[in-house]
């Protein structure tokens, strides 16, 4: 197989990294938060892509179709979407307070207001 041919696959790693990238190097919440957002999302396109079935058809019975694709997959994706949503949105609401309480949104500024090193 050539390597090329499988682009959603480093497109999926490429995000993944740089959400990662995102939720270590930085100390701001709301880039944390960011980060997270993109790593969910390269993992919602690593689970499309793996249950992607080419010349396939939706699941409804007929005698023309003999393959068929599998709806689990992009179910489960419309559900964590929908959960992802509910979580930045909570972790949004957070960082509100955390910034009402701190006057800041950076690890570092809130963790020496703290006291801790």
């Amino acid at each position: 197989m050539n390597w090329i041919l499988h682009y959603n696959y480093w497109v999926v790693i490429f995000l993944m990294m740089t959400g990662l990238y995102l939720v270590f190097a930085r100390a701001n919440l709301i880039r944390k938060v960011i980060g997270l957002n993109i790593f969910q999302t390269s993992v919602f396109i690593l689970f499309i892509s793996a249950g992607a079935v080419r010349q396939a058809s939706a699941p409804i019975l007929s005698e023309s179709i003999t393959s068929y694709a599998n709806p689990l997959p992009h179910a489960l994706i419309l559900t964590a979407i929908v959960v992802g949503v509910a979580t930045m949105a909570l972790a949004l609401a957070l960082i509100v307070r955390i910034h009402e309480a701190y006057g800041a949104i950076d690890d570092d500024l809130i963790h020496r207001q703290n006291g801790e090193s």
